[in-house]
């Protein structure tokens, strides 16, 4: 599975299946998803292309991974809450500084509970955090709020 971020639009996530088909998956800023499926003579054209909304989405991610059911486990689309990915820049201005700075719960609603940073997983960073080019800021809250956390985080 290979992720590359597109900028304004969401994040593409491409996988090549043990039967070396490609299929992509494009996951919208606005909780949409594209499946695209390529030919297998023609890896570069696309034979066929799916747009589900949100309740789609969810609904196919219960029908392939039924085993994640579990009572204590909180799905966000229930509760009108979206998780984000999002790709801090090196050309970031919150680039080497600190978290609580940026004043992203006070400002948006939404908050950063985990940053990846290379191989390392962060959970529930400090105020006192330091953010650097490359760290992905796993973002929750409401769209509305995640979505000004892109705006917020994307300032250069």
């Amino acid at each position: 599975m290979r992720m590359t971020p597109l900028p304004g639009i969401g994040v593409q996530y491409d996988l090549t299946t043990r039967e070396r088909r490609q299929v992509s998956v494009i996951a919208h800023r606005d909780g949409t998803r594209s499946v695209n499926i390529y030919r297998a003579d023609d890896p570069d054209a696309c034979a066929q292309s799916l747009h589900l909304s949100g309740p789609e989405t969810s609904s196919l991610i219960d029908a392939l991974t039924p085993a994640h059911h579990s009572p204590s486990v909180l799905h966000t689309t229930d509760l009108g809450l979206i998780a984000e990915r999002i790709e801090l820049s090196a050309q970031s201005y919150w680039n080497g500084r600190v978290l609580g700075e940026m004043r992203m719960r006070t400002d948006t609603g939404a908050s950063i509970v985990a940053v990846l940073r290379r191989a390392d997983a962060i959970p529930s960073p400090t105020p006192a955090f330091r953010l650097a080019g490359g760290d992905t800021l796993i973002v929750i809250g409401t769209r509305e709020g995640v979505e000004a956390a892109a705006l917020i985080l994307g300032r250069e």
